[in-house]
């Protein structure tokens, strides 16, 4: 897809979305049912993914940690979003590496140390580029990648989360 492709597929999306700004809210949604052991079996609308326990916490390492799909879906939208940027922008990246890490303290999951937080302490995302753009082009690519990648926005600026049992 070429800047002009991605222009002509998002204008009537843009317009819809100012002439009827109610048009523009999705909810996305994700389902799961326990499976065996310690997993959960997620559907990914293209596949089934099966989580389970990381090794630090007592898992074999054949189900996929949550934390892991955390990090690879902040990736995934990292890089598509820059794609689209980068195609909007007119920058030519010609390959490149998306890389999300994450710090994880298993004695808090774990409930060995109640002081110690459970969850990600700090993530950090970068990104390897081959482009010919400028340094200046480069810092516009990510601060607007940074900008609208969906799932960075959500772990910065975190949503009102609900949590219900029925």
């Amino acid at each position: 897809m070429d800047r002009q492709d991605l222009r002509d597929r998002q204008a009537p999306l843009k317009d819809r979305y100012r002439e009827d700004p109610s048009a523009a809210l999705v909810t996305l949604t994700a389902e799961g049912t326990l499976g065996e052991g310690v997993t959960c079996k997620v559907e990914t609308g293209r596949a089934l993914a099966v989580a389970g326990l990381h090794p630090a916490s007592g898992g074999d390492g054949v189900s996929l940690c949550s934390g892991d799909m955390l990090l690879e879906a902040l990736v995934a939208c990292a890089g598509v979003t820059l794609r689209a940027v980068a195609t909007s922008l007119g920058l030519d990246v010609r390959d490149g590496t998306v890389r999300a890490e994450g710090d994880l303290d298993f004695r808090g999951t774990l409930a060995v140390d109640r002081e110690t937080a459970v969850g990600l302490t700090a993530i950090r995302l970068s990104f390897t580029l081959d482009t010919d753009a400028s340094p200046e082009e480069v810092a516009t690519l990510i601060r607007l990648t940074e900008r609208y990648c969906v799932v960075l926005r959500t772990l910065t600026t975190p949503p009102a989360v609900t949590v219900t049992a029925a």
